[in-house]
């Protein structure tokens, strides 16, 4: 009973992150893999880390952030973009 609840604390605090391989990125967005390439060397979107076999891995946070980009390339250049996000990320305290 003991393991149980340490365990259910454990998830309820720091619960498993589904990580998203790039392709995943791409099926669930609609983007294209040179997009998504693209945003991550602007650091527009970040990977989370990297498989052992080299793959990027994102956290689902990038599609909030996909979205957000999507919204503001309205009105906006990329670059004014980036320095939108970095300003949010900072006010958020949040790297992602």
């Amino acid at each position: 009973m003991g393991t149980m609840n340490n365990l259910a604390e454990r998830l309820r605090n720091n619960p498993p992150v589904k990580q998203f391989r790039i392709g995943e990125v791409i099926r669930f967005s609609g983007l294209s893999r040179q997009t998504v390439h693209n945003y991550t060397i602007m650091g527009l979107i970040s990977e989370t880390e990297r498989t052992e076999g080299g793959h990027r891995l994102y956290s689902e946070s990038v599609f909030h952030i996909l979205a957000r980009i999507e919204e503001l390339k309205r009105t906006k250049t990329l670059r004014e973009i980036r320095l939108i996000l970095d300003r949010e990320r900072f006010f958020r305290g949040s790297e992602e």
